[in-house]
């Protein structure tokens, strides 16, 4: 039996051995949804913040590095947007860039961005399809399809900054909808590439004089009153209605089993997962249930009741109209509704019971 080779051997084999170049480029947004675009002092393109990965660094350990050395910036590198492969060219050498999401910076953060080894000489802060717009040809392709991994919480599968076929995100919807009806994708194409939704469940309370139930959250859009409720688990086998109850007795401290289904609410916005959710009838809460009201302060500042008539400055207006017509739907007796953004979908039967 031939001796097992040594790890230096192992190792000297290993770097001896032809590959790819690997690189690292950071989408770095500020709050404003901006993003960092460069004028180096090699080049005549404008570029984004990166570079290659040297010696034994990860690409996440690479970029961290140019975003320090490039701009004395110091923060964790963020989650995977894209993979783009390129084929040899000049260099002979062909290349896989990996491409992270670094931010949102803070006010004062984006404010101290320096030049410390010279090689920028000059940052500026892009709206999206200005940065599209400015980047060359190379970047620009690459840049869209990781913010459009960003908008959907996916990943981009790039060969020389085109999607590819079956990529989960980049891949325009058009082109997507044509190789699936032409047979062109397989399983586990078909799986990877098909549209996305997030679904979340609630629960509409009213107290005895009929005002309705709202909560505070302490993250996102902090200004906005909520329905208790949230994100359904169903990677682990949740369903809207246990969702719902899980919510409520986390959110609010009630454990309660939810009522019927008041209405399904579809939204979207293009570029950005679509969105369902469930509503469901919690009933009146009684002055002794109100007072075993307790919040989460991790995940809520506030409760309160209002009126109807308080809604308009306290919640969306999707959220008001969802409201509304849950409120119709448990006085009356009938649907549940199908909503779209929370309007009534034109053809809906409104008579069916519960169905």
């Amino acid at each position: 039996m031939p001796d097992r080779p040594s790890p230096d051997t192992v190792r000297a084999y290993t770097a001896a051995q032809p590959s790819p170049l690997v690189a690292a480029t950071g989408i770095v947004l500020d709050t404003s949804g901006r993003i960092l675009v460069l004028t180096t002092s090699c080049k005549e393109d404008l570029e984004l913040p990166g570079g290659t990965v040297e010696g034994t660094e990860t690409p996440e350990e690479g970029l961290a590095r140019e975003l320090k050395e490039e701009l004395d910036l110091s923060l964790p590198v963020g989650r995977l947007l894209a993979v783009d492969s390129r084929p040899s060219g000049a260099l002979a050498r062909s290349l896989v860039v990996h491409v992270h999401l670094v931010g949102p910076l803070r006010p004062e953060e984006a404010a101290s961005l320096s030049f410390p080894d010279g090689e920028i000489s000059a940052a500026r802060w892009l709206r999206p399809d200005e940065a599209c717009a400015a980047l060359p040809a190379r970047i620009a392709p690459r840049l869209r399809a990781a913010l459009a991994a960003l908008h959907t919480g996916s990943l981009a599968h790039l060969v020389d900054g085109v999607p590819q076929p079956g990529s989960p995100a980049g891949l325009d919807p058009a082109d997507r909808s044509a190789l699936e009806h032409a047979g062109a994708l397989g399983a586990a194409g078909h799986r990877a590439s098909r549209p996305k939704a997030t679904t979340s469940a609630s629960v509409l309370f009213t107290d005895a004089g009929g005002r309705i139930l709202l909560v505070r959250p302490a993250y996102g859009n902090t200004r906005c009153w909520q329905l208790p409720g949230g994100g359904i688990d169903s990677d682990l086998g949740e369903t809207p209605r246990g969702a719902a109850r899980r919510e409520v007795r986390e959110e609010i401290g009630l454990d309660l089993a939810p009522g019927r289904l008041l209405a399904v609410d579809w939204s979207h916005k293009p570029g950005r997962l679509a969105r369902v959710r469930f509503l469901y009838d919690g009933g009146v809460l009684d002055a002794p249930a109100l007072a075993r009201v307790r919040v989460d302060p991790a995940e809520l500042l506030a409760w309160r009741t209002a009126t109807p008539g308080e809604l308009r400055d306290l919640v969306k207006p999707s959220l008001r109209r969802r409201i509304k017509a849950a409120l119709t739907v448990r006085d009356t007796g009938r649907g549940p509704l199908e909503l779209h953004a929370g309007r009534r979908v034109e053809g809906d039967g409104d008579g069916d019971g519960e169905g």
